[in-house]
């Protein structure tokens, strides 16, 4: 079993507030990290983090009314109007009539949007950061962020 090492600079083992401290600002480290990553991939597929995010978010097998991608990404339905004038300006979603209430429109994935969104997915699971972990540290690593994960999200978190 290989061993971890860790630099013996920061807080001391026996700090817990200044060792939770430090993993903090660490894991803040690798998001910024991984958003770089992942910003500079969308932006060679031709999207915007924000254009990317709302694609991903579609179900490209259950058309959506854009209030309820709004909902999904927290934010503004103005905000979403400009993305989805985004995503079908570039063909990826049609607005078609809800069936379900024909007074507004669903958001319906387009087959080069299935396209796009599958590699929008392999961005944003890119893992070129881990590779220099052995895979009993990944695995020790995943079970650790899915339980600091699961405690403080308000909706438990559920494998993809």
């Amino acid at each position: 079993m290989a061993q971890l090492t860790v630099p013996r600079t920061g807080p001391e083992p026996g700090d817990r507030a200044g060792l939770a401290g430090d993993t903090v600002r660490r894991l803040m480290h690798v998001a910024a990290a991984l958003r770089h990553h992942q910003d500079l991939d969308i932006a060679a597929l031709g999207l915007t983090p924000a254009v990317a995010r709302a694609l991903f978010q579609l179900d490209p097998d259950r058309p959506l009314p854009a209030r309820e991608l709004a909902d999904q990404l927290r934010c503004d339905r103005s905000n979403v109007t400009a993305l989805v004038d985004k995503l079908e300006q570039a063909g990826l979603v049609e607005r078609r009539v809800d069936p379900a209430d024909r007074r507004q429109k669903a958001l319906l994935v387009t087959e080069a949007g299935r396209r796009m969104r599958e590699q929008v997915h392999r961005v944003l699971s890119d893992s070129r950061l881990l590779t220099g972990l052995t895979t009993e540290e990944l695995t020790t690593l995943r079970e650790l962020v899915w339980k600091v994960s699961d405690a403080g999200y308000p909706e438990p978190c559920v494998p993809q």
